[in-house]
């Protein structure tokens, strides 16, 4: 029997405000992790799974079963794999909101979500192969590679895919205003009473 090899936890951290290339980590310096609970606080669900045996994982199939997933599609985002791939790119990078959740499973590669905190910080954060992250509907984000170059993943959907993104702003928005009632302002009033 050999021994399982177990990757870290996927990471996230505060970026920097550096224009450079997007790809880049843009890490603050020092840099400024952000942890899992603090993701959770604001929405974001994530589980590490089998991306080799994604097909028949009963770990996949029981979230898709509790939380309703009945539809999936692939996308490979790379230059050579992605039609209109320059276009496509500058679309995922530009900050929006969905009136659904966001789900992806990494299946390959990797790349960067890019979200906003409670005091519209941006936090990136690293998805690897076998990362599956939910962004909830009404949460800013962006999407963009890393540097290297690829990423394969599952696109989870209850019910059809709705594509369309609200680029910000769209505080007015009711899927938005909703998201702030269900996670900013609990945030916000959780730190005064810590204080």
């Amino acid at each position: 029997m050999g021994l399982e090899v177990r990757r870290p936890p996927m990471e996230a951290w505060y970026m920097d405000d550096s224009a450079e290339d997007q790809r880049k980590p843009h890490h603050r310096d020092p840099p400024e992790y952000v942890s899992l609970d603090k993701l959770a606080e604001l929405g974001i669900l994530h589980w590490v799974l089998d991306a080799d045996s994604y097909e028949n994982d009963p770990e996949l199939q029981k979230i898709r079963k509790e939380r309703g997933y009945n539809y999936e599609d692939f996308i490979e985002v790379c230059p050579e794999k992605l039609p209109n791939y320059e276009t496509k790119i500058k679309i995922f990078f530009e900050e929006h909101i969905h009136t659904d959740e966001e789900i992806r499973y990494c299946l390959d590669g990797s790349g960067y979500f890019d979200v906003r905190d409670p005091e519209d910080r941006w936090i990136r954060i690293w998805v690897q192969k076998g990362d599956m992250i939910v962004l909830p509907a009404g949460c800013y984000h962006r999407f963009t590679l890393d540097e290297n170059n690829y990423l394969k993943a599952m696109r989870l959907f209850i019910g059809e895919p709705i594509w369309t993104p609200y680029n910000r702003p769209q505080d007015e928005h009711p899927v938005r205003k909703d998201y702030i009632d269900h996670f900013l302002k609990a945030h916000k009033m959780d730190m005064s009473l810590a204080v």
